[in-house]
């Protein structure tokens, strides 16, 4: 009995330690969840940490027209109802005719943990996938589980949060067409110091969408994406679902929705 009482401590040691202490994949220094804090409403605030190589990205939620978006699975943490993602600001990186978006050497996500009962802990333990890049990319995977929350917020969670894109409430006008495989959309957008305009449709991750091309026009800027669903048809998309994220010069911000005008004729 106490031998099986060791065991079982030992297996829930090595579960809590960070992927640092244990394998790591190509690339990788250090991974590991951050403690966090639990807020007035009883979420809990925590963090991915992951430290790459000199030289090593990581991809964005929407990596471009190639990579391997992150993903995570959380069915061994308990008390756990929901989990809201906060994105820092990604990187613009261009290889050539290739351009993707995410991180490079350090990447700090933080997240909402919503809890079942608000009156008990959130306990976290998470499986992730992604894929980690120095000249070429290899899919990486980490079993994670936080140590138990702190009383007081981390300031490195902190900093990460004040990096997430700011909202723009304005809604600009859009114009969609039929394609082969999919649709297109042109979107005006408000600006013209824009580096990257990427496009996504929120809770809709099978959709690929293509990196948009930004055209002058007027005081502001037309995005043109293709939005391609795995039936490679034309389809129903609903606008509101639409999440634009502005790269520039002026930094980053994130406008939601548009407003269809119609659909223009294929061609």
């Amino acid at each position: 009995m106490m031998i099986r009482a060791t065991l079982i401590s030992l297996c829930a040691i090595f579960a809590a330690l960070p992927a640092a202490a244990q394998q790591l994949p190509p690339g990788v220094e250090s991974a590991r969840l951050l403690p966090g804090w639990t807020d007035a409403d009883g979420n809990r605030i925590s963090a991915l940490e992951l430290r790459l190589e000199p030289g090593w990205k990581t991809y964005w939620r929407n990596p471009g027209d190639s990579g391997l978006p992150p993903s995570f699975e959380w069915q061994e943490s308990d008390n756990l109802a929901k989990i809201s993602f906060h994105w820092p600001a990604p990187e613009a990186i261009r290889s050539g005719d290739e351009l993707t978006l995410g991180y490079h050497n350090l990447l700090v996500l933080p997240f909402t943990a919503e809890p079942v009962d608000p009156a008990h802990p959130v306990e976290l333990a998470a499986s992730i996938d992604l894929g980690v890049c120095e000249k070429i990319c290899v899919p990486a995977h980490l079993d994670l589980q936080a140590p138990a929350a702190a009383v007081d917020p981390d300031p490195e969670i902190e900093a990460a949060l004040a990096r997430v894109p700011e909202p723009l409430s304005l809604r600009p006008s859009c114009t969609r067409r039929d394609i082969s495989d999919g649709i297109q959309l042109d979107v005006l957008l408000p600006r013209q110091d824009i580096d990257v305009a990427a496009m996504e449709l929120e809770d809709h991750p099978e959709i690929w969408v293509s990196t948009a091309t930004l055209d002058p026009e007027g005081t502001g800027t037309r995005a043109t994406a293709d939005f391609v669903p795995p039936s490679g048809k034309a389809f129903d998309l609903d606008v509101t679902d639409l999440r634009i994220t502005l790269i520039g010069a002026d930094g980053t911000v994130e406008m939601r929705g548009c407003d269809l005008q119609g659909t223009a004729s294929a061609g």
